[in-house]
C-alpha cells in the first residue's frame, strides 16, 4: 500500500516503515558521529522503549558502548491494509541495526504496568543476560490499570486550583486561541499521579531487586520535565506536575533502597520537545515552535538523541559524575531555561497570531518534527513507492 500520513488532533493514525526505519537510521549515525563512550552500562532495560526520549535511551547505549539491551513497550503490530505504530517500526528498525552490529537486542510487547510483563521481563534477563547494570524509566501512557486492585487511572492535563486561560495552536491548522481549562479535581490530581508518578517505576525496581537480576552498582534514571513560567499552570504546576513531583520522590527512596549495593536513582529533567506526549499538552505546542525558533537562532537546539547522548557523556559515562541541581535532579534543560532563551521566547508569546505564527514561530518546523515521529517527512524516501505495512520483529539467535 502507498502511505500517507493521516493526521487526527495530536496524533498521526498511520506511519511509514521506511519512514520510520530512516529516521532510526539518523539517529543511530549521530551517535556513531559522536564516537564510543567509556564506561557505559552494558546491559540496559529500557520501559517504555518505543519512540522518543525512550527509544534513544536505547540507541545511545547500543551504538556509543556496545551494550546490550531489553525494550518493552506497548506498539500495535502492521496488518494487511492498516499500518503498525510508528513505535513498532522504530524498534524493528532498531533491532535490524543492533543485530547487524552484533548486539543483543530484544523487545516485549505489552503492559509495562502489568506483573505479567514484568515476569516476562525477569525471565528474559535471566535467561539471556543474567542481570542488568541499568533501567531506563522512560513510560507515557494516558491509563494505567493498577495491578495490584485492577482499577483503571486516567490522567488528565489540567491546572490545580484555578482555572488557566492562555494562548494555544492547532498545529494542524495554525490557528492561535486562547484556551481555557477548569481545574482539576481532587481525584484527577489523585489519578494522574497513579498514572504518570513514581509507583509503577518503583514496582519495577522491587521487582527486578527481588529477582536478583539487578546488578551491584545498578543505575536507574526516569525522565522529567519542569518548564517555564509560560507553561507553568498547566505544567508544573498542573496535575502533570504533581505526578513528576511524586516521581522525584520516588526518585529519592529508591536511591536509598539501592544505595546499600551501590546504586544509584536519578531523575533528568529533560528539554520541551515534539514527542507523542508533549503534543497533546495545551499551551506546550505553542511554547515549542517559539522555544525551536530561538534555540536554533542561538545554535542550541537538541532532539531526543542530543540530549540522550549528553546526559551520557556528561553526567553518567565517561568517568563523569552527574551534576545535579540543589533538588539532586540532572538539568539537561540548562541550554532551554538559559534566562536569555525564556527572555526572548517570553517576548514573542503575547504577540503571536495566527496571521504571523509562521514568522514569530518554527510551526513549520513543529509540524515536520511531528510528521518525523511518523516516519514522514524524511529525506531520501520514496513516499510514492508502496510499502508493506507489515513488518515482523527480526528473529532471536
Amino acid at each position: 500500500m502507498i502511505i500517507k500520513p493521516k493526521v487526527r488532533g495530536f496524533i498521526c493514525v498511520t506511519a511509514h516503515p521506511e519512514g520510520c526505519a530512516a529516521h532510526v537510521g539518523q539517529q543511530i549515525e549521530f551517535v556513531r558521529a559522536k564516537g564510543p563512550l567509556s564506561g557505559m552500562p552494558k546491559r540496559v532495560l529500557v520501559i517504555g522503549s518505543s519512540t522518543g526520549y525512550g527509544l534513544a535511551s536505547r540507541i545511545v547505549p547500543a551504538f556509543a558502548g556496545g551494550a546490550a539491551t531489553l525494550g518493552v513497550f506497548f506498539e500495535k503490530a502492521g496488518e494487511e491494509g492498516r499500518t503498525a505504530s510508528a513505535g513498532w517500526y522504530n524498534s524493528v528498525a532498531f533491532e535490524k541495526a543492533a543485530h547487524a552490529e552484533g548486539l543483543y537486542a530484544k523487545s516485549i510487547n505489552g503492559d509495562a504496568f502489568s506483573d505479567e510483563i514484568k515476569r516476562q521481563v525477569i525471565e528474559t534477563i535471566k535467561a539471556d543476560l543474567g542481570q542488568v547494570d541499568a533501567v531506563i524509566y522512560s513510560l507515557a501512557s494516558p491509563r494505567r490499570t493498577h495491578p495490584k486492585s485492577g482499577e483503571t487511572f486516567k490522567s488528565t492535563l489540567k491546572p490545580i486550583g484555578d482555572s488557566f486561560t492562555a494562548k494555544t495552536v492547532d498545529t494542524d491548522k495554525g490557528l492561535v486561541t486562547d484556551i481555557t481549562i477548569n481545574p482539576a479535581s481532587e481525584q484527577e490530581v489523585a489519578d494522574t499521579v497513579a498514572v504518570m508518578g513514581g509507583e509503577d517505576w518503583e514496582m519495577w525496581i522491587d521487582a527486578l531487586s527481588e529477582a536478583g537480576v539487578l546488578a551491584p552498582g545498578a543505575l536507574t534514571v526516569a525522565y522529567s520535565y519542569i518548564g517555564p513560567d509560560l507553561t507553568w499552570a498547566i505544567y508544573r504546576n498542573g496535575t502533570i506536575g504533581r505526578a513528576k513531583e511524586d516521581l522525584e520522590a520516588t526518585a529519592k527512596r529508591l536511591a536509598g533502597k539501592l544505595a546499600p549495593n551501590g546504586g544509584r536513582a536519578l531523575v533528568s529533567i529533560n528539554k520541551a520537545l515534539v514527542t507523542q506526549a508533549s503534543s497533546a499538552i495545551p499551551v506546550v505546542p505553542l511554547y515549542i515552535s517559539m522555544l525551536y525558533k530561538v534555540m536554533k537562532a542561538h545554535g542550541t537546539h537538541e532532539g531526543c538523541i542530543e540530549q540522550i547522548e549528553r546526559l551520557f557523556a556528561g553526567h553518567l559515562a565517561n568517568g563523569a559524575t552527574p551534576q545535579l541541581d540543589e533538588a539532586g535532579r540532572i538539568r539537561l534543560d540548562d541550554l532551554e531555561m538559559r534566562p536569555e532563551i525564556q527572555k526572548e521566547v517570553a517576548e514573542i508569546w503575547p504577540q503571536a497570531t495566527t496571521e504571523n505564527l509562521a514568522a514569530l514561530s518554527d510551526i513549520a518546523g513543529y509540524r515536520s518534527e511531528f510528521l518525523r515521529l511518523f516516519g514522514f517527512s524524511l529525506p531520501g524516501v520514496n513516499y510514492e513507492a508502496e510499502s508493506d505495512p507489515i513488518a515482523p520483529m527480526p528473529s532471536h539467535g
